[in-house]
Formats: structure tokens, C-alpha cells, sequence
């Protein structure tokens, strides 16, 4: 990604009130997308490094995991694309069905990845503990207190982003 975009975004993360911390860790998850994006040359690669650098904005307000649909929408009413957006709204786990989101107190949306750049991203960051790299076995092992059915989800979403990216 060229200096300035980077730029940009971390300018735009730090005005929501991101950390340090959430910054580094928005740069080790877009590299790590990059790295997938580039081997599909029908991903839109510009897409995919938005939606990884912005996808913890809402980490600004709160580090809950309603940072999500937060962070879209102050995406949203910043005038960005529904397609970043939704990659902001969608990372979290292997995303989260609409009854989900609503048994979390959340606004009940459907928030499971659905384009091939929500899944890069969303995968991504479950491959990144900060700023450092991990496997995904290592990702769903750290997340033993998820349900099986959420974890066997994100293992589903490495395996399609894994043979899609190739």
C-alpha cells in the first residue's frame, strides 16, 4: 500500500481515538490480507487494503465486540463505501448471524462475510494476536471459550480463504 493511504488510515484510526496498539495491530492485519489479495487477480485488492486497515475504527469507542457494528457505521456516516463497511462489520470470529448478534445485545444484523474480500480481511484478523503472526490452530485454540460452532466456522473460513487465494 503506498505510504500516504497508510497515511490516510492510520490518521483517520487515531482521530476515532484508536491506539497505538490497534493501529500496529491494523498494519500487521492489512499485511497479512495483502499477502492473500494478491494472488487472486479478481480481488479487489484497493478494497481489501481498506477494509483491513479500517477494520478495528470502532475499537476507538469501545473494545467490546459491538466495535464492529460500530466502526461501520461511523464508516457509513463518513461517506465510505457499503463494501468497506461491511468488511468492518463482518471480521470479527468468522462473523456472526443476525440471532447472534442480537443474543450479544448487538443490533441483529447479518454480519457473516460474504465477499471474497470480507473473508480475506476477517481471516486475517484471526491470524493476527496484535502485531504478531499466528496459525490458524493457534487462532481457534485462543478462542476455546467461543462456542464449537463459531470456532468450527472459523476454521471453514481459513480453509475457503486458504484454497481461494492460492
Amino acid at each position: 500500500m503506498p505510504d500516504q493511504t497508510r497515511e490516510n488510515y492510520e490518521k483517520m484510526l487515531r482521530d476515532a481515538g484508536c491506539s497505538e496498539k490497534v493501529i500496529a495491530h491494523c498494519r500487521a492485519v492489512t499485511d497479512c490480507a495483502c499477502e492473500y489479495a494478491q494472488h487472486n487477480p479478481s480481488i479487489d485488492f484497493s478494497l481489501v487494503q481498506a477494509g483491513a486497515m479500517l477494520h478495528d475504527i470502532g475499537r476507538g469507542s469501545t473494545h467490546t465486540i459491538a466495535h464492529a457494528q460500530q466502526g461501520a457505521d461511523l464508516l457509513r456516516a463518513k461517506g465510505f463505501s457499503e463494501k468497506v463497511a461491511r468488511i468492518v462489520e463482518c471480521h470479527t470470529g468468522a462473523g456472526l448471524t443476525a440471532d447472534e448478534c442480537s443474543l450479544l445485545g448487538l443490533i441483529p444484523r447479518d454480519c457473516i462475510p460474504a465477499t471474497i474480500e470480507e473473508k480475506i480481511v476477517c481471516h486475517a484478523d484471526n491470524l493476527c494476536a496484535g502485531s504478531r503472526r499466528m496459525s490458524i490452530e493457534q487462532s481457534i485454540s485462543q478462542a476455546s471459550h467461543l462456542p464449537r460452532k463459531v470456532r468450527e466456522r472459523m476454521y471453514q473460513l481459513a480453509t475457503e480463504v486458504e484454497l481461494l487465494c492460492k
